[in-house]
């Protein structure tokens, strides 16, 4: 049955690409929603950046008929722009009037009372626009078309019991999937593997699309660091991987996404040579527009949203210092004063600023991304819960021969600033899911915090 769907701002903002997700349904959009995506087209950011890519959309209808009148769609829905219908006396004392979201309101309510032989549902992504839909009586929904609907997000590996024998075949090189598995593996999938005959024996293997094979890279070190638990070997494994061209992690604070990621970037680009350059890239949520006022280049403006790249080669740095010296001794306890602290951040600087100079080393945020196209590159998005699954796919369609993408964030709603998306429709979980099926990509969730004690107990407890 045909329904309305009148579509609030922030899912334009949210999917620029949202017109062609409505089936046969008639898309009616409000003219205040035209004009607010007109206030955003200058901001900084996704959301200034999917604003005009909403308009632009919008725009190119216009070439098939009138946006007054209706505009057929291939997939038989229409779209319109809504001028009338914006009596607000449908509305009972309490709004504010002067508010676009309550004069949208009011647009849903006519529209909804002029033509009741068809469902009016108001589409949008604002917790308060969906309690006052409510309250009015007003069919609402979320945004779905990008939203992962599976209860428990992929997490990159399982559980199993084999039997010694066939683990020590895994070790000597790898066994077929057994036909008596009742679920399917992924390829590039994990296996935490118990022996059935002996609780002490425990393996890690992974499915390369054919076999259960034991790890490559699980004695190796990055840059001076080793992964500690199984699920940083497993993430290890597919950063280290040159077949692996897209690589997602995900954990909470702590979990060791960064430095690993950090790490395997420095070993690949300067100790290596097998990619050209490291590309750091963060989205800037938070502060939006502040960026383009920070004085400076662009590497100066991006400094401050870079600290978890700038902590994260600082401990690699120490690290690999202390493996250079001694692997065999303990480390010694040392009294650091503020000379100390201040040597240490100034070598951190040289050491970003020279290989900035030659080229191995670039800063960036989405801004910057745009029209461009990273060869022989190893790109690491940091944050990436923060992005949208319209702007992830962006991100990645900026491959080019020979790079690697890895996106790494934490997808939980408390670290989410970003008001276009939620622990189900981030560019991250969306990544996660859409690109599992694939043999050159692979996902790992990392459980343990390995920080601090402090970091471990904030993180469960808080």
């Amino acid at each position: 049955m045909i329904k309305n769907y009148i579509i609030d701002t922030n899912v334009m903002v949210h999917d620029p690409d949202f017109i062609y997700n409505f089936e046969d349904n008639n898309i009616i959009i409000p003219i205040i929603c035209i004009e607010e995506l007109d206030n955003l087209k200058k901001r900084e950011g996704i959301v200034g950046y999917h604003a005009r890519s909403a308009a632009r959309e919008i725009n190119n209808l216009r070439e098939t008929g009138n946006l007054h009148e209706g505009i057929k769609l291939a997939n038989g829905g229409t779209i319109r722009i809504e001028l009338n219908n914006n009596d607000p006396s449908c509305l009972p004392n309490g709004f504010d009037f002067t508010k676009n979201d309550t004069k949208i309101l009011a647009i849903t309510k006519n529209i909804k009372e002029s033509n009741k032989e068809i469902s009016t549902i108001l589409v949008t992504k604002d917790l308060y626009m969906a309690i006052k839909s409510d309250a009015l009586g007003i069919v609402t929904q979320d945004y779905k078309n990008d939203k992962i609907t599976a209860n428990e997000l992929y997490k990159g590996y399982r559980k199993m019991i084999l039997t010694s024998k066939k683990m020590d075949e895994i070790k000597e090189g790898g066994i077929a999937m057994p036909s008596n598995f009742d679920f399917t593996l992924y390829p590039n999938e994990f296996l935490d593997i118990t022996s059935s005959d002996d609780s002490e024996y425990e393996l890690i293997g992974k499915f390369n699309g054919k076999a259960i094979v034991p790890l490559k890279y699980v004695d190796e070190f990055a840059f001076g660091l080793k992964p500690i638990n199984k699920e940083q070997k497993m993430a290890f494994e597919l950063l280290m991987d040159p077949k692996i061209q897209f690589v997602t992690i995900s954990g909470g604070a702590g979990s060791g996404k960064t430095i690993m990621s950090t790490a395997v970037a420095l070993k690949k680009v300067i100790e290596e040579g097998a990619f050209r350059r490291v590309i750091f890239v963060k989205p800037v949520i938070p502060a939006g527009d502040d960026i383009g006022f920070l004085p400076g280049t662009e590497e100066e403006k991006l400094k401050p949203w870079m600290g978890s790249f700038y902590d994260a080669i600082e401990n690699l740095m120490d690290a690999k210092e202390k493996t250079k010296n001694d692997k065999n001794k303990e480390k010694k306890s040392k009294k650091i004063d503020e000379h100390e602290i201040k040597r240490t951040a100034v070598n951190v600087d040289n050491f970003i600023e020279k290989f900035r100079q030659s080229g191995q080393i670039e800063t960036k945020t989405f801004v910057y991304m745009r029209g461009r196209t990273l060869s022989d590159a190893l790109v690491i998005v940091d944050e990436s819960q923060q992005t949208t699954p319209h702007l992830a796919k962006l991100m990645l369609t900026r491959a080019g021969f020979g790079s690697k993408f890895v996106f790494i964030g934490d997808p939980s709603d408390n670290q989410i600033d970003n008001i276009l998306v939620d622990e189900k429709s981030n560019g991250l979980v969306y990544t996660i899911e859409k690109m599992k099926p694939f043999d050159i990509t692979g996902h790992v969730t990392l459980e343990h915090v390995e920080r601090s004690p402090l970091s471990k107990l904030a993180e469960r407890s808080m």
